[in-house]
């Protein structure tokens, strides 16, 4: 996509070229708004692959070279989840502008922590939640802010595969961000509490396999999750169930990635008619918006090079990060206490 560039780039570092992280670093580096200016990683097979996409950036295994650069506006950060919190803070307390890969911490404390030196620094701080930039989605989320499908009553995901399988953290933790991102995003209310399951097969007394998860909201709402890299599926896939419409973003739908349903049950009481006849279900079209086809990842770095610019608070803010982060945790507990629900 992008139509915009500044008079001056904003000159950008990244930490981390991994799976995802050579994904952020492609993107970046196609983007006229930005100029790639130094890439990190300990590994010469990334750095190699670095070079490749950002050719005229500075290569180096010194991460402390990168934040300590006076040239370096803002920091990408692909790393592994346990070092987001230091490295985050690192590159804020350098005067960075900061975009970190979800979630953004592992504990509430570390996230909040973050939010607060942002802050005080007078930086961006923005979290890398992919479907707040999913066409589908934003899709979805346009219909509610509009009342299409009327009040959201709750939402449910599957997020599942037999894939990559980490040994740092669960598949809730490494999944969950996103479909949490969007229930928030989607649904007006507080959470209060969040119940879950989950179990290591793989990894006996180590990180989940797969969870089950469900955030109460204070007004009733709920929204269920289920994450797992042990499923014969892959699965990806969000319900959104209001009280006029109901919506579905598949995205492994190809070019038919929405589908909302004109279905509800209608109530018709006059007082005389028992509670369960005065009930009318309602079954109406099912309607296939178009959507804009557009990569995720290159409108979530568009934003964050945007938000650097024009001195903004990103979409996916570290107050949203906080938010998601602050589940995460209650589901941990609620796993360790055997399903009892947690505050939030």
């Amino acid at each position: 996509m992008s139509s915009f560039a500044y008079t001056e780039p904003v000159r950008l570092a990244q930490v981390g070229v991994g799976y995802w992280g050579r994904n952020l670093l492609r993107n970046a580096a196609a983007i006229p708004g930005a100029e790639i200016v130094a890439v990190c990683d300990r590994s010469g097979d990334a750095l190699d692959l670095a070079g490749r996409l950002a050719p005229r950036a500075r290569l180096t295994e010194d991460v402390d070279s990168v934040l300590a650069d006076p040239s370096v506006e803002a920091v990408i950060l692909a790393t592994e989840t346990p070092t987001h919190a230091d490295l985050a803070a690192q590159a804020l307390e350098a005067g960075k502008h900061v975009f970190v890969e979800k979630p953004l911490a592992q504990t509430t404390e570390d996230a909040a922590r973050l939010v607060a030196l942002a802050e005080v620094q007078g930086r961006r701080l923005m979290v890398g939640h992919l479907l707040r930039y999913h066409p589908a989605y934003r899709h979805v989320e346009r219909l509610v802010r509009e009342g299409t499908l009327g009040p959201i009553r709750y939402l449910y995901s599957v997020r599942v595969n037999l894939g990559i399988v980490r040994e740092t953290e669960s598949a809730f933790d490494s999944l969950a961000p996103h479909d949490l991102a969007v229930a928030l995003a989607l649904i007006p209310g507080t959470p209060v509490s969040v119940s879950a399951t989950g179990h290591a097969y793989l990894q006996p007394g180590g990180p989940e396999d797969v969870v089950f998860a469900s955030v109460a909201f204070e007004g009733g709402e709920m929204a269920h999750l289920h994450c797992s890299w042990l499923d014969p599926h892959k699965v990806r896939r969000t319900t959104v169930v209001g009280s006029e419409k109901m919506a579905v973003v598949d995205d492994m739908a190809g070019a038919e990635p929405v589908r909302i349903y004109d279905k509800g049950v209608d109530t018709e009481r006059d007082g005389h008619v028992p509670y369960a006849d005065a009930l009318k279900v309602r079954t109406g079209d099912v309607l296939l918006p178009r959507i804009q086809r557009a990569e995720p990842l290159r409108l979530e770095v568009e934003e964050f090079i945007a938000c650097v610019r024009e001195d903004r608070e990103p979409r996916t803010s570290g107050r949203e990060g906080l938010a998601v982060v602050r589940l995460l945790d209650a589901a941990r507990r609620s796993i360790a206490e055997g399903g009892s629900p947690v505050a939030v």
